[in-house]
C-alpha cells in the first residue's frame, strides 16, 4: 500500500483539527427558540461588558475619547465610521450567513464534518477581509488627529500596557509563581 506523505498527513490532521474545533464551537452555540431571549441578553451583557472596562472601541470615540478631539475632527470620524459600517455591511452579513450555514451543519444530532470544515474555511477567508478593512478604519482615523493627539494616544496605549503588564504580574504573585523577566 502506498503510505500517504507528511504533507497529507498533516494536512488530514489539521482538517480534523478543525472540524473537532468546530463541532465544539457549534455544540455551545447551538441554540433553540426558546433561548433566543437569553441570548439577546448575552448580548446586552457584551456591551455592558464593554462599557464596563472603559474600552468601547472605536464607536463613539472610544479610543479617541481623552484627546479633545474638535467638532470637526468628531464629525470626521463620525463619517468615516459610518462609511464603514455601510461598506462593510455585506461582508458582515456574509459572515453571519456562514455562522448560521456552520450551525446547520450539526442540526438534528448529526454532524457534517466536511461541511463544517468547508464553512469554516470560508469563514476564515472573510474574517480576514474584515479585518483589513478595520485597519484601513483605523489607519484612516488616526490621519484625522494631529500630530500632538498621535501622541497622546501613543502614550495612553504605553500607559494600558504597562497597566495589563502589572495586574499580569500581581496574578503570577496570587497563583504563587514568581514573576517572570
Amino acid at each position: 500500500m502506498n503510505k500517504p506523505g507528511r504533507f497529507k498527513t498533516l494536512a488530514i490532521a489539521t482538517l480534523s483539527a478543525i472540524a473537532l474545533a468546530a463541532s465544539i464551537a457549534v455544540a455551545q452555540t447551538v441554540t433553540t427558540g426558546q433561548d433566543n431571549q437569553t441570548q439577546g441578553q448575552r448580548r446586552e451583557w457584551r456591551g455592558r461588558r464593554g462599557d464596563h472596562k472603559g474600552m468601547r472601541g472605536m464607536r463613539d470615540g472610544g479610543f479617541f475619547k481623552g484627546l479633545n478631539l474638535t467638532d470637526d475632527q468628531k464629525a470626521k470620524m463620525k463619517q468615516i465610521r459610518e462609511s464603514f459600517a455601510q461598506t462593510n455591511k455585506p461582508l458582515r452579513e456574509q459572515l453571519h450567513a456562514k455562522r448560521q450555514e456552520l450551525r446547520q451543519a450539526s442540526e438534528g444530532g448529526t454532524f457534517n464534518e466536511a461541511l463544517a470544515t468547508q464553512k469554516l474555511t470560508e469563514m476564515a477567508g472573510l474574517q480576514a477581509k474584515l479585518m483589513g478593512e478595520r485597519n484601513k478604519l483605523h489607519q484612516e482615523m488616526l490621519s484625522v488627529l494631529t500630530a500632538e493627539q498621535k501622541a497622546q494616544l501613543e502614550q495612553a496605549k504605553a500607559q494600558r500596557q504597562a497597566r495589563r503588564e502589572q495586574r499580569k504580574a500581581q496574578r503570577g504573585e496570587r497563583r504563587g509563581r514568581p514573576e517572570e523577566q
